[in-house]
């Protein structure tokens, strides 16, 4: 009969616990994993199953109790640097879905809002449909085996209690999370840009023929010439992704070094 002692248990436990936590932070908020349709014990369940895997390869972890002080500072840590890693692709994703707020807007859609489960919040109908899109395409680019790979990374460039966080990691994924604005209208702009050129067109009209009722027509119009656009915008939005996804996976990198102090 095959025994265990608390005392060979004890590193075994403590070998997959330490990255656990980071993990579990990273899933908690990560696009794709962290979705709300998912439900708690099936995050819990992956970032086992991740940490399972990944434990073996990692050099033995601190012998640190995690009740101590200096413990929860640990487990603090861990967390910070998974919800960082998770929130740098949760931008992409956001500034997939402002693209869709602005879109949305400028075609007369800002009503068309309803709940989403999965956001947990009101979006817009546009909105959804290309964060669908977005998460479509990141799966099919395996956009979420990139992802673990650089979790996986992260305990080579920042070990469990290697010390201290470098304060220039956040100051670079704050920095990232401000192209949430910018992208987003870069990614919209043809739309915005095309619908801007039709409402000011209907804009001259009305003032050239004051009996003309623009606001009879003038939304039809405006919401039509937006499914068109959108029509031929569709097709280009793989290469558009793949190059956001691309530019997500280096601002981890970027967050990353920053973070361990090699950047």
């Amino acid at each position: 009969m095959i025994e265990f002692t608390t005392s060979q248990i004890t590193p075994w436990v403590m070998a997959m616990f330490w990255p656990f936590v980071r993990i579990l932070a990273f899933v908690a908020v990560a696009p794709i994993f962290g979705e709300n349709s998912l439900s708690r014990v099936s995050k819990v369940g992956l970032a086992v199953l991740i940490a399972f895997i990944i434990a073996p390869t990692l050099p033995p972890p601190p012998d640190i109790p995690p009740v101590s002080y200096v413990g929860v500072w640990l487990i603090v840590q861990q967390v910070l640097i998974g919800i960082a890693m998770g929130m740098v692709m949760r931008v992409v994703f956001a500034t997939v879905r402002a693209a869709g707020d602005y879109i949305g807007l400028q075609m007369g859609l800002g009503f068309a809002s309803f709940y989403s489960a999965a956001m947990g919040a009101n979006i817009m109908v546009l909105a959804q449909i290309l964060n669908v899109f977005a998460l479509l395409f990141f799966l099919a680019f395996d956009g979420h085996l990139i992802m673990l790979q650089v979790l996986a990374f992260t305990f080579v460039e920042l070990p469990i209690g290697a010390g201290a966080i470098e304060a220039d990691g956040w100051y670079t994924l704050v920095r990232w999370g401000g192209t949430v604005f910018s992208a987003g209208l870069g990614l919209a702009l043809p739309l915005v840009t095309a619908l801007l050129t039709i409402n000011m067109a209907l804009g001259i009209l009305n003032r050239a023929s004051p009996q003309l009722s623009i606001f009879s027509i003038g939304f039809p119009l405006t919401l039509l010439s937006g499914v068109v656009l959108l029509y031929f915008m569709v097709p280009e939005l793989g290469g558009l992704f793949e190059q956001m996804f691309a530019n997500g996976i280096q601002a981890m990198g970027a967050v990353l070094g920053a973070m361990a102090g090699t950047a």
